[in-house]
């Protein structure tokens, strides 16, 4: 049995459909991960030779679900920083229209 092992390094500027099209291709790599985790029960191999690619594949595998994390945790912290960025942008022009509004004055004789 032959395992493949493949990691994909994240940047911290991904894009959301580039954060999105890379948590899919890590959930493949996941599905790929456990079907050979599966297939290794069943494996032709002496028992110390799978405890090893049993360990092997596990922690392969919870390294791609801390990449999937990591990237859905800084997609959240992205939307919730345009959120923000957003209501202060929205809060700064109201504040501007009240000035405005406050410093006209109008003299009559």
């Amino acid at each position: 049995m032959q395992v493949t092992s493949s990691t994909s390094a994240t940047s911290g500027t991904s894009s959301s459909s580039g954060s999105t099209s890379q948590v899919a291709q890590l959930q493949k790599q996941l599905r790929d991960l456990t079907q050979q985790l599966k297939d290794l029960a069943t494996a032709d191999m002496d028992a110390q030779a799978k405890a090893q690619q049993q360990q092997l594949l596990q922690a392969q595998i919870a390294a791609i679900q801390a990449q999937i994390a990591a990237i859905q945790s800084q997609k959240q912290q992205e939307q919730a920083s345009k959120a923000s960025a957003s209501q202060n942008k929205t809060q700064s022009a109201t504040a501007t229209s009240d000035k405005a509004v406050g410093s006209q004055v109008d003299v009559y004789i």
